[in-house]
């Protein structure tokens, strides 16, 4: 019988790279702390629980880096996107889920595959050599003794940095004669998100109210801990520039209050969180005010002066490796190839991402342990981009977290007019996608 592959984490990577694993026939250990011990952010124990926003951002392939690597993964057989597909919520170009149902879909799936084997348990060090091959994918919240034997391990200091968790609101209790229904230039059914509307006089005295907001105070450890740009505390972009979220998160630009015929001056956004739409995430609006503090100013927004929140906004600490120091371009760490790291311990940044990386660290697990030959998937597709930039294409002296964008593929042949050159990119990553794909298959065991 062909020997198990262990996992430790269950959350996007771990569940992924264990589903790819299981689906070309490789046994698969899945160890996952929650359940014996919670997370600074989790509140389940299911696999894949979504800490933040509900969205895997735009789903257009077309138009974004994200919505490619969507597409790639849907090829690829992702357990990740097909739940997500199941669960999904309207946000316009976005894919947005239900982040219960979402969850729930993956438990089920991991625990009832055959060839998956769940222990609920801490791994409090480095995985025992009579595990042989083993995924390490235990996301930002590593725990400490894990995190502790990396460091001793491959003498590295840990890089860590700050994630914010936006509030959720009740959707009965928003008030509809001031807020309305629209998506911003009326993309995906026009009308996915509720908006707020501020007047300028409302903007400056939410923004006044957001810099003098009493805030979570950072343990002496928390320091010297820097914010990751994609998910930057609402007031911490406030102090940036009183006009910092009218360009960002507050941007009235393609919304007409149905009030006025006019844009506002600034606008607050909603996205439904399930599927019911009883539940709505504030969007952008990340923060470490603490709780008091967000109840009282959010409910200063226009529209949501009575608002009842599921759910409020928090911060935790995120911990990622150096990977392009520190990992081969199988994402096995240098140092002991037998353990490989996915996901966001390994400075990817984004469900999405976090999940794609998983998913080539199973599909590299898998082909080591069935002695088949794979190369990593070309530079060209968005996967292969992500993956080339977190083991070598990054410099690993300013290594931070990234998203997938179209930044990290090599450019075009050829002149190309930039209005043409997202198109010609996606058509070029499709193209690869399809030869890596059906080179893979075409590659016979080794002998």
């Amino acid at each position: 019988m062909t020997d198990a592959v262990h996992i430790v984490g269950g959350g996007l990577a771990g569940s992924e790279a264990a589903w790819q694993l299981a689906e070309a026939g490789v046994p698969v250990v899945l160890h996952e702390m929650r359940g014996v011990e919670p997370t600074p952010a989790h509140h389940t124990a299911d696999f894949a629980e979504l800490v933040c926003s509900n969205s895997f951002r735009s789903d257009e392939a077309e138009k974004s880096a994200i919505g490619l690597l969507h597409e790639e993964m849907r090829r690829l057989g992702s357990l990740i996107l097909a739940s997500a597909d199941t669960h999904r919520v309207p946000a316009g170009a976005a894919l947005a889920v239900d982040r219960d149902g979402f969850s729930a879909a993956v438990t089920a799936a991991i625990s009832g595959h055959p060839l998956v084997e769940v222990r609920r348990e801490l791994v409090d060090g480095l995985p025992p050599e009579d595990w042989g091959r083993t995924i390490i994918a235990t996301g930002p919240l590593t725990a400490a003794p894990l995190a502790e034997a990396i460091r001793a391990l491959t003498g590295e200091d840990s890089l860590a940095f700050f994630d914010a968790i936006a509030p959720i609101v009740h959707r009965e209790a928003i008030d509809m004669d001031t807020a309305w229904f629209q998506s911003r230039w009326n993309k995906g059914d026009g009308k996915d998100y509720i908006n707020c509307p501020m007047t300028k006089d409302e903007y400056n005295a939410f923004i006044d109210a957001l810099l003098a907001g009493d805030k979570t105070e950072f343990k002496q450890w928390e320091q010297d801990t820097p914010y990751f740009e994609g998910c930057m505390p609402v007031e911490v972009m406030a102090s940036r520039g009183r006009e910092t979220l009218r360009y960002g998160p507050m941007k009235p630009v393609g919304l007409d209050d149905p009030r006025t015929g006019r844009w506002p001056y600034a606008v607050v956004q909603l996205r439904q969180d399930n599927a019911l739409g009883t539940l709505w995430n504030i969007v952008g609006f990340q923060t470490k005010l603490k709780h008091a503090e967000q109840v009282r100013i959010f409910r200063t927004i226009p529209g949501l002066q009575d608002a009842q929140f599921a759910r409020l906004g928090g911060l935790h600490r995120n911990t990622f490796i150096n990977s392009p120091r520190l990992l081969d371009d199988r994402l096995r760490l240098k140092e002991l190839p037998r353990i490989s790291f996915a996901g966001q311990i390994t400075g990817c940044e984004g469900y999405v991402e976090s999940a794609a990386v998983g998913l080539i660290a199973g599909r590299f697990a898998a082909a080591e342990v069935l002695g088949r030959s794979i190369e990593p998937p070309p530079v060209t597709t968005a996967l292969g981009a992500l993956l080339h930039h977190i083991t070598g294409g990054a410099d690993d002296t300013t290594f931070q977290p990234m998203n997938v964008n179209f930044g990290l593929f090599p450019p075009l042949d050829g002149r190309t007019r930039k209005n043409e050159r997202k198109v010609a990119m996606v058509a070029r990553a499709r193209t690869a996608l399809g030869e890596w794909v059906e080179e893979a298959q075409a590659v016979e065991p080794a002998a």
